[in-house]
């Protein structure tokens, strides 16, 4: 009997630790040398880099024409410049792809919490790049919401946990003030994986209601969310925080889906002609 409860605590302890500390990394296999609730290696985590290169002053989409190089600072992807999107300026840490994306999939549907320290270590990042545009006063930080169905289903809201996360590190002293419930997502949309754009926009519209303008009146918001693929939620989030009396909004995420392609690239070139003869 003694050695049956011996052995069954041992199994429970194994499974527990098995749990708690994985043997294998997530992302490349690699057996961890280190106890951790991060089931990544530090090579994975090394891995993940910073955008580089020209990218949009405005939504920060990748430049891969000359037009990056005439005004760096001032530069807008062909989008930008035909259309002024509702918040000021958009960043993100890294391109959506590999490593980075795995780990945000690790937090969003594997339940992985302790992967949003990281997330929240790379948002701080780019909430630092933004601290020196804005204005005096506190800024709202808002997390795009979940649906209360969706939130129920997953247990919390991984874009809320990033963002405590970075905000933990004391960026800008008390100057940023979270607010989780300023914003709240009112209808219940299909996933926006595959849609067009324009079904992007579609489905989005009217999910989201400010529920106390009053906690917004003449106030900047920064908003949050994970990833910024084409820009539909948070576009559409910034025009309902700026209809309920947000001053102005910037836009933070972890990761940017950026294009790269060549017809992106033959796009890019033959609107810098235009332009080029247009004030030529």
């Amino acid at each position: 009997m003694v050695s049956l409860l011996v052995s069954s605590a041992s199994g429970i302890a194994e499974s527990m630790f098995a749990t708690l500390f994985p043997s294998d990394c997530r992302l490349c296999g690699t057996p961890l040398m280190n106890i951790s609730r991060l089931p990544v290696c530090e090579e994975c985590l090394s891995a993940m880099r910073p955008i580089a290169g020209g990218t949009c002053s405005i939504c920060g989409e990748r430049l891969v024409s000359p037009y990056a190089f005439l005004a760096e600072a001032e530069a807008r992807c062909g989008l930008c410049r035909r259309l002024e999107p509702p918040f000021v300026k958009a960043v993100a840490y890294g391109s959506y792809e590999g490593g980075l994306r795995e780990l945000i999939h690790i937090l969003k549907y594997g339940q992985v919490r302790p992967a949003s320290n990281v997330l929240g270590r790379m948002l701080a990042e780019v909430i630092a790049e933004l601290e020196p545009s804005f204005g005096l006063g506190t800024v709202v930080v808002v997390p795009v919401p979940l649906h209360a169905r969706r939130l129920r289903q997953r247990g919390f809201n991984h874009s809320e946990l990033i963002t405590k996360a970075a905000l933990k590190l004391r960026l800008s002293g008390d100057r940023l003030v979270l607010n989780c419930k300023v914003l709240e997502r009112s209808r219940d949309t299909q996933s926006q994986t595959g849609l067009t754009r324009h079904q992007r926009r579609e489905n989005i519209r009217g999910a989201f209601l400010v529920a106390k303008p009053e906690e917004l009146s003449g106030r900047e918001v920064l908003l949050v969310d994970d990833v910024f693929t084409t820009g539909t939620t948070v576009s559409e989030c910034a025009r309902v925080l700026l209809r309920a009396g947000a001053s102005k909004v910037w836009i933070a995420t972890v990761a940017r889906t950026l294009k790269a392609d060549a017809q992106h690239a033959e796009m890019e070139l033959d609107e810098l002609g235009m332009t080029m003869a247009a004030h030529g």
